[in-house]
């Protein structure tokens, strides 16, 4: 009779068991996706140079750009996007790459995107190729630093946008970032400049 007893409970203990598991399960499947999250210049260009690099073995970074987008947050020296020109001295080619953290439109796609390459006559306006080990100090830190030298700016125009470049230029022994107030750099009226490799705080540039 207890062994009759036994097996008759054993159904009703599997129900309650998997009434118990549904929830669970409903709850896990109805959580909402993270939203994308912005990143930093460095962690964007260590996904974009592999690609460069199948492209070429001799290639090199020589210039780096942030990319605002609008359904991304920006701050602090993080973008929903980048955008880095590579150059191969020995095809005498430059080839542009970008990373989203989305799908954006146009040009900028989720992850690594490459355009056609370009015909490269060793400089880009000022800028020069650099090394990839000279690329020590990320845009996050390259910010604090360029927070600290404009505390008056942004006391006076505290929504103004921020953008960044970094390039290597006959003005700076090694790369720099260029923390850019404003929509482009011909529009800025305040920039500083901070050395990509020590983190040195160079020049602000108005």
């Amino acid at each position: 009779m207890i062994a009759r007893c036994y097996w008759l409970l054993i159904p009703a203990l599997l129900a309650a068991f998997g009434c118990s598991e549904a929830p669970k399960e409903a709850a896990r499947k109805k959580e909402p996706p993270k939203p994308p999250e912005p990143v930093t210049g460095r962690y964007a260009f260590y996904q974009m140079f592999p690609a460069a690099r199948a492209w070429a073995v001799d290639v090199q970074p020589i210039q780096i750009t942030s990319i605002s987008l609008k359904d991304v947050p920006t701050g602090k020296g993080k973008y929903g996007a980048w955008q880095c020109v590579f150059v191969s001295p020995a095809k005498g080619r430059m080839k542009t790459y970008s990373y989203s953290v989305i799908e954006a439109g146009g040009s900028l796609h989720q992850g690594v995107f490459a355009l056609p390459d370009e015909r490269f006559s060793g400089s880009l306006g000022q800028a020069k190729p650099f090394l990839v080990a000279a690329l020590k100090i990320d845009s996050d830190e390259a910010y604090e630093t360029a927070v600290k030298k404009s505390a008056d700016y942004i006391k006076k125009f505290p929504d103004t946008p921020i953008m960044f470049q970094l390039e290597l230029t006959p003005r700076y022994p090694d790369p720099a970032w260029r923390v850019i107030w404003g929509e482009s750099v011909g529009s800025s009226n305040h920039s500083i400049f901070v050395d990509a490799t020590t983190g040195a705080y160079l020049a602000t540039a108005r």
